[in-house]
């Protein structure tokens, strides 16, 4: 793949610039650039598969053998792969060191002014377009310029109706970016459209962990962006604005809380019905990420409103999961049986299913101040470091392949397949959250050689065969996200030059006559007729907040996270503060928490509302739907 040629632009940079060493690909000595970490990276042996000839070390090799390679005929991508040799990443990069010196040394201002106006287009093309052919449907078909909605012919079609509830999706999600770009106007219009016309009493089945946040997430944001004398974004307050953001908030929330009961471990269903409940067909089965990414928008509303209700689920079942994970290893696998607490799904890794599970615990500490969390996110950073890396033991330096992180077996560690998603470019930015710059830009650069391979990054990639495993690229944000993140802590130009090229990828790549169509195919570049919402809600975002330096986020004296749907939440001292703890303290023995909510929350919530819990749910549901 295309290492070689980023890593000798990267390594010439030490000569020229005289700064301390950072990780590229390529081969030679070590050479870096200036970073807020100090540390030097041995280049000479990158490669992502040997030719298996060399004998194996587990710490610092990659597996070769996990497939037959006498049955390989007729896999995905066989034209890529086809009977050509391995290569290493680093033969990719064909262009001489001097080249690479002038590419990627600097990023000129006019540049960046061009960059930023090209992702503000890329933005506006969609969400215009979103507006005049699909409002106030969920999302918009942008090859047919059309609204699509839930698919309530196929209520099985989970892929569709997890995410679409017949409640202007792409409006709601797409809030917090036009103050991001500075349209006040039309965030103020965009809000009494969603005041006038978004209800959640509906038949709507969704997913609780994407309507959460989606939805939920973009309302508690935009509702504090409005009425937050600290905003960033100048005086933005909506005349006559009464908390109605809020109140839907509320309101959504509350019919999200079924799936919270009749669940033996506190881990929640799935999915709900906006009217109705949790559906009588409902599986009792559910993804880590799912029931474990609640706590920031929960937790969040509970502070906002004085109720601790919401916080109090979403805690219980991060801490329900928490307690399932493996004693021998400290892995969690990535599918649970809600009733049980046993492990359907095994799997444990980055990706898809577990994602923002982690990501939530670090951000619930850096928002919410309780030491459990980042007790728990430091516990489970040291079991992924342990049982999941596979490489060399130094990003930087010494023998072996470089750094990668596989999907393994919870209970024991072993791999149990050769493939790596997209939504594993996450963890760089995450890893940056956590202070650890160096193995984020050694993973970081692994994404992105993928990307500079096929234009854009495989829903799964196999880094045994060299191949995509799972063809589609539904414009997902993860590698923008992580590419912003480290160069807001790097101030490298290499990442500019990165969201450069992702911005020129996408925009020949996927932009159609009324937006930007997921790719059905990353090689042939064909289309399906999709563009979900998180495109205007985070990688159109994160792409403009790259090549925009002034802009009011980045100046502002007050400091701001991202939700894992892109959405800005401030690190307020308010959100450390829970009044009904003052009100009911209750001292927790020092042991670790049981699955189920512990007797010191149970009786505090049981004396605050004087009712069992499942009556204090129902008691809000009918509030909130005017019965009683």
């Amino acid at each position: 793949m295309q290492w070689r040629s980023i890593v000798v632009g990267l390594l010439v940079l030490r000569v020229v610039l005289n700064c301390a060493v950072w990780l590229v690909f390529g081969l030679g000595p070590s050479w870096g650039f200036d970073f807020p970490i100090k540390f030097s990276f041995n280049l000479h042996k990158i490669e992502l598969l040997n030719d298996g000839e060399k004998a194996t070390v587990k710490t610092n090799e990659w597996p070769q053998n996990v497939y037959d390679h006498r049955n390989l005929q007729g896999k995905t991508c066989s034209k890529i792969n086809g009977n050509s040799p391995k290569k290493s990443y680093l033969s990719f990069f064909q262009e001489g060191r001097d080249e690479y010196d002038r590419k990627y040394s600097s990023f000129p201002d006019e540049l960046k002014v061009k960059m930023r106006g090209m992702a503000r287009d890329m933005f506006y093309f969609g969400y215009d377009n979103y507006m005049k052919f699909a409002f106030p449907k969920d999302e918009l078909n942008p090859i047919a310029c059309e609204g699509r909605g839930p698919d309530v012919l196929n209520p099985s079609n989970i892929n569709i109706n997890d995410v679409l509830g017949n409640y202007s999706l792409t409006l709601i999600d797409a809030l917090d970016t036009l103050l991001v770009l500075g349209n006040v106007t039309e965030f103020h219009r965009a809000v009494k459209l969603v005041i006038e016309t978004v209800s959640f009493d509906k038949d709507s089945t969704v997913q609780v962990f994407e309507a959460n946040i989606r939805i939920l997430g973009s309302l508690i944001s935009s509702h504090i962006l409005l009425t937050d004398p600290l905003h960033p974004f100048g005086d933005i307050g909506l005349k006559d604005y009464d908390n109605e953001l809020l109140h839907l908030a509320h309101d959504l929330a509350v019919r999200l809380l079924p799936a919270f009961e009749n669940t033996s471990t506190g881990i929640p269903y799935p999915r709900v019905n906006l009217k109705k409940g949790v559906p009588p067909d409902s599986i009792n089965e559910t993804c880590t990420a799912g029931a474990g990414s609640l706590l920031v928008e929960f937790g969040i509303l509970s502070r906002l409103i004085g109720d601790s209700t919401f916080e109090w689920v979403a805690r219980r079942a991060v801490k329900a999961l928490w307690n399932l994970r493996s004693n021998e290893t400290g892995l969690l696998g990535n599918v649970v049986n809600i009733q049980t607490g046993q492990w359907v799904g095994k799997q444990s890794g980055l990706g898809a299913g577990m994602d923002s599970f982690y990501e939530y615990l670090l951000k619930s500490y850096i928002l919410f101040g309780k030491k459990e969390d980042y007790m728990m996110f430091s516990a489970a950073y040291e079991s992924i470091q342990s049982h999941l890396r596979r490489g060399r033991a130094a990003c930087n330096e010494g023998e072996g392949d470089p750094p990668l992180y596989v999907n393994v077996n919870m209970f024991n560690g072993q791999i149990m397949n050769t493939w790596i998603d997209s939504l594993q470019a996450f963890f760089p930015g995450l890893q940056v959250l956590n202070g650890d710059v160096e193995n984020a830009i050694c993973l970081h650069a692994f994404y992105y050689a993928i990307w500079k391979r096929f234009g854009a990054l495989p829903e799964r990639y196999n880094w045994q065969l060299q191949a995509p495993d799972v063809l589609f690229y539904p414009l997902r944000p993860e590698l923008v996200e992580s590419t912003y993140l480290l160069y807001q802590a790097t101030k490298n130009p290499f990442y500019l030059h990165v969201g450069m090229d992702i911005l020129e990828s996408l925009e020949k790549n996927t932009k159609v006559r009324c937006g930007y169509a997921t790719l059905h195919h990353v090689v042939d570049k064909s289309k399906e007729d999709r563009m979900e919402s998180f495109f205007l809600s985070e990688t159109c975002k994160y792409l403009f907040l790259l090549f925009d330096e002034d802009n009011p986020l980045h100046k502002s004296e007050n400091k701001y996270i991202f939700t894992t749907e892109g959405h800005i939440v401030p690190i307020d001292q308010r959100f450390r503060e829970k009044s009904w703890e003052e009100q009911f303290p209750c001292e927790e023995p020092n042991k670790e928490p049981p699955a189920n909510i512990s007797n010191c929350e149970r009786i505090s919530e049981e004396r605050r509302y004087g009712l069992p819990l499942k009556s204090m749910y129902m008691r809000q549901i009918d509030h909130m739907v005017g019965l009683s």
